[in-house]
């Protein structure tokens, strides 16, 4: 759910008061937990690759197939879950609260079909249809 406008003005200005009051406790605190939490499941999801390697080999080894199957598909899923919370983690610069940072910037945030909608419509209207 969403934070109203008031809701959101009021979360800046707690943000400001923060850093006018503790700089340097303010700028430790800024996406620490998003990116602490999302270095801990890439973690995970290697350690659990490891895992999935061991139970792949040991399937091949004790001559059953189904052990190395669900090995190859542990490896899979952790693989698509460190890729992912890769992907997600905010950079060590960034906010981690992405919605309060595009409204920071003065636009708002638009979803893709959103974006693929007006590049559609200002083709064809650069074409003059």
């Amino acid at each position: 759910m969403p934070l109203s406008e008031h809701e959101q003005r009021m979360l800046e200005q707690m943000e400001r008061a923060l850093y006018a009051e503790d700089p340097k406790f303010a700028t430790a605190l800024e996406g620490s937990g998003l990116r602490t939490y999302t270095r801990r499941r890439v973690y995970q999801a290697v350690a659990g690759f490891l895992v999935g390697i061991a139970l792949l080999m040991a399937g091949m080894v004790a001559k059953q197939v189904w052990l190395s199957v669900v090995g190859f598909l542990v490896m899979l899923g952790c693989a698509v879950l460190a890729v992912t919370g890769w992907r997600k983690a905010p950079k060590p610069g960034e906010q981690s609260a992405g919605a309060s940072h595009a409204h920071r910037q003065g636009r708002p945030k638009r979803s893709m079909m959103d974006r693929i909608e007006q590049r559609w419509q200002r083709r064809r209207d650069e074409q003059g249809h």
